[in-house]
């Protein structure tokens, strides 16, 4: 029996984005309350969408929310480009067709289309998440069918699906909305590495300390790269979490940056993880075929950055306005409205969801560190980005802000390194390789 998510976010209302960047409104709907209404039309060639969060705030401190939000409505970048194509009208999105990017739009936009065809055999992605998904092996299934993937199961070794313990028998208690965040983290490894073995840990409690424990099991358990889409605030508990969960040297760490516009959450703040912002990702006429600038709708919808309270600054980051651990280093797609293809059945009708949040960016990045190669054993992958290779190899992401900040690039897109984009979003492995 599903056991199910408290303080859902479709009970609290959902926001709606509306018109273009330059012009977005919010509007708080589900409860009736409008918020910084917009006097401007939504123009149709812009994305605009509604969304909801899978999953709820934290009950209390030590707690971690998953950073995934599933779009309910609207018109996503993925249906514009495609009516475009064909000159005709968007359609409304339903579950029985993707509204959202799939591999080979993420791949072309990040410079992977070779790569991911020939790089990842025999190489793991571990995604780290809380409680159980009862369907996460045949949503998959349904999504690499889809997308002409090469089959992902237990019974041919490509997936596994663990609790904390490394256990595949004794799972934890499952829930609807960690679920769709299981969907969405296993769709991104599998759209950016689809050679990747996937190992899926399953934490007891959305606790950083079981949350830890997870990423410790993936380890053990062999993987190279492991994915956490969550997040929360930070704590003076910070630094010895970081010691007992994250320095694992020779492993690729990623961390979303957070949802929430600018502000440091943990663990995206631990020295030894890889912070992962997040961009609207838009076709363009230009050399590349695509443009990005930071995802950010209102002070309560972007993408994460900052400045920690608690965290030392790791030695490859040189920035000069924060004398701690800045976020974020790197950054992929993230906004809602330029979206993600899903596949999830638990919890909600079964079809195809567009996804979007720190929670698509993450594991993104870390499907492109496993077709870049395994890290030095005493390495810290964190840093390659930072690189004179690394930052040569990369999309500079210079518009946009998340936020209002004392310390202008901290939330303001700039040359160079900037707190919502970090060094840029990938563009090739070379930034990732070390």
């Amino acid at each position: 029996m599903r056991t199910p998510t408290l303080n859902r976010p479709d009970i609290r209302g959902r926001w709606r984005r509306i018109g273009s960047a330059a012009t977005a409104a919010l509007v708080l709907t589900g409860l009736g309350t409008a918020a910084h209404a917009s006097a401007a039309a939504p123009n149709p060639a812009t994305p605009h969408v509604t969304w909801s969060r899978a999953c709820g705030t934290p009950a209390k401190a030590g707690e971690m929310a998953c950073k995934a939000l599933r779009v309910t409505g609207g018109t996503t970048a993925f249906q514009l480009k495609k009516a475009a194509a064909k000159g005709v009208t968007p359609k409304a999105a339903d579950a029985s067709t993707p509204s959202g990017y799939g591999p080979t739009d993420l791949r072309n936009a990040y410079g992977l289309t070779s790569a991911a065809s020939t790089n990842g055999a025999g190489s793991t992605i571990a995604i780290v998440d809380a409680y159980d998904d009862p369907n996460a092996e045949a949503d998959l299934a349904k999504y690499r069918s889809y997308y002409g993937l090469s089959a992902c199961t237990t019974a041919n070794g490509c997936f596994k699906k663990v609790g904390q313990t490394g256990s595949t028998t004794s799972l934890p208690t499952s829930d609807s909305g960690w679920s769709e965040e299981i969907s969405l983290d296993v769709d991104m490894a599998s759209a950016i590495c689809p050679n990747c073995k996937i190992l899926l840990v399953e934490a007891t409690s959305a606790s950083m300390a079981n949350l830890g424990k997870s990423v410790n099991e993936a380890v053990t358990l062999g993987a190279k790269y492991v994915s956490n889409s969550y997040g929360g605030s930070e704590s003076s508990s910070d630094s010895s979490y970081d010691t007992s969960y994250f320095k694992h040297p020779g492993v690729a760490i990623t961390v979303s940056a957070g949802d929430s516009g600018y502000g440091a959450e943990y663990p995206a703040a631990s020295q030894y993880v890889t912070s992962v912002g997040g961009t609207a990702l838009s076709a363009a006429s230009n050399s590349r075929g695509w443009t990005e600038s930071v995802w950010h709708t209102s002070s309560t919808e972007g993408t994460g950055s900052g400045c920690s309270a608690y965290d030392a600054k790791p030695t490859w980051q040189t920035d000069t306005g924060c004398a701690k651990r800045t976020i974020s280093d790197v950054s992929a797609v993230a906004d809602p409205a330029t979206g993600v293809s899903v596949y999830d059945s638990y919890g909600i009708t079964a079809g195809w969801y567009t996804f979007g949040g720190t929670s698509a960016s993450a594991p993104i990045i870390a499907g492109v560190y496993a077709l870049a190669g395994t890290p030095s054993s005493s390495s810290y992958p964190a840093r390659f980005p930072y690189t004179a290779a690394g930052t040569s190899a990369l999309n500079d992401v210079t518009s946009g802000s998340n936020g209002t900040c004392t310390t202008a690039y901290l939330c303001t897109a700039a040359a160079g390194y900037d707190g919502p984009t970090g060094v840029g979003t990938p563009e090739g492995l070379t930034a990732f390789t070390g």
